[in-house]
């Protein structure tokens, strides 16, 4: 693509956020992560029980004077956010009780597709010392696409790996920052930013919505979590950050990270691409032999297999899909999973051998 060779990628652009997304090609970007000042309005010191002082996000970057300003900065950066992202691309969005509703309404209002709210709930929430309210244990992420009916990448097969199998739910337990993830300042052991966010949750983010090569756009780069986690994944970044300090502490870290040494371990492929392997190609190319019998797991039900690749219960003939859901009494089944043979007294699912003979085909 043309645009692409206007940017600068795996770069951190130092500057205004606004200024600097102005200065990038329009529908470039693949997908954007945003971690934008909260707006905490924090008022005064907050102290624990032993009057020991506790980090807050006190700086100036995350002080407006009104919620107006803060709107106003909202809108502004995320029109520049529309204009960067591909028909395809997509936004991320994470943020507290502050601000997260106020992001939402100019989403919608500006005609972006919310998919989904995540609640990254927190394993570990700093508690509410004054006892005056519940404590804040999670942070609220959106995901949204360009618009209503827009095309949008969803690696959903990776999502279901990642969780044993499962679908990916949107609520995600995930630990907060700390250990040795956690950067200190060399001169005073103290954090060297507030809210660095957790390697763990932007894997799971460019995981579930970019390819190996796509590009992603952080426009609150900060310690350059979302950098960190793209050249893990074999993707591109471009960060843009104004604070110096932290744009040091980001090169410093990115520096220390290399990619991946074999792409393929960083892409899931997507099982309704992956080339169909019909049940009788493992009778003809002795994977199983005319007679083998299959069970599912409990062993209540039975079956052997034919030459043509068909199987034969007490009652019943037909393909591994039709008899298993005839067994069962039931409308369908996907054969592939419910039947299984005995290899050496353990219990495995046909599935086994169609991805050897898928994995020998290729």
């Amino acid at each position: 693509m043309a645009g692409q060779k206007k940017l600068n990628l795996n770069q951190i652009l130092e500057g205004d956020s606004i200024g600097i997304m102005k200065s990038l090609p329009s529908a470039s970007i693949d997908l954007i992560f945003a971690d934008p000042p909260y707006n905490l309005q924090l008022a005064g010191d907050l102290l624990r029980p032993n009057n020991s002082k506790v980090e807050a996000v006190n700086n100036e970057w995350d002080q407006f004077e009104s919620f107006a300003a803060y709107d106003k900065f909202t809108r502004s950066w995320l029109t520049e956010a529309r204009r960067v992202l591909k028909e395809t691309g997509s936004l991320w969005v994470i943020g507290s009780y502050h601000n997260i509703f106020r992001v939402g309404t100019a989403l919608q209002d500006m005609g972006f597709w919310i998919l989904n709210d995540v609640i990254w709930r927190k394993t570990n929430p700093m508690p509410n010392f004054r006892g005056k309210r519940f404590t804040n244990a999670h942070e609220t992420l959106i995901w949204c696409s360009k618009g209503q009916g827009a095309k949008y990448k969803f690696n959903y097969d990776a999502m279901k790996a990642l969780n044993d199998d499962l679908q990916m739910r949107s609520d995600w337990l995930l630990s907060i920052c700390n250990g040795n993830e956690r950067i200190k300042n060399e001169k005073d052991g103290k954090k060297a930013h507030p809210t660095q966010k957790p390697e763990s949750l932007l894997h799971r983010v460019i995981l579930a919505s970019t390819d190996p090569g796509d590009i992603i756009l952080d426009p609150f780069f900060g310690s350059g979590t979302t950098g960190a986690m793209a050249k893990k994944l074999g993707r591109n970044f471009i960060g843009i950050e104004r604070e110096k300090e932290y744009i040091s502490i980001a090169k410093k870290r990115l520096e220390e990270i290399s990619g991946p040494s074999d792409i393929g371990l960083v892409t899931t492929p997507i099982k309704k691409n992956e080339p169909r392997i019909p049940f009788g190609w493992l009778v003809e190319r002795g994977l199983l032999e005319p007679g083998t019998v299959l069970s599912d797991t409990r062993q209540r039900h039975t079956a052997k297999v034919r030459a043509d690749g068909s199987i034969i219960s007490s009652d019943h003939r037909g393909s591994i899909h039709r008899v298993g859901a005839l067994v069962q009494d039931a409308p369908a089944c996907n054969g592939w999973t419910f039947w299984h043979l005995n290899i050496k007294g353990q219990m495995t699912p046909i599935d086994t051998l169609r991805q050897k003979l898928r994995a020998e085909l290729h």
